[in-house]
């Protein structure tokens, strides 16, 4: 569950600023989150000091 509270708090931001009628916004938080998803699934891992 615990890895599922980020996904949800996105969700229900999202759910709320659309029922506020601020789907503009809404927008940019999915989008956000969208790019910061895959921001971090493709970014290069890091290589510490001794890893050649």
């Amino acid at each position: 569950m615990k890895g599922f509270l980020p996904w949800l708090t996105v969700l229900a931001v999202v759910l709320l600023l659309s029922a506020l009628r601020l789907r503009a916004l809404a927008t940019v938080v999915s989008v956000g989150w969208l790019a910061w998803c895959i921001w971090t699934w493709f970014r290069p891992a890091r290589r510490g000091p001794r890893s050649g």
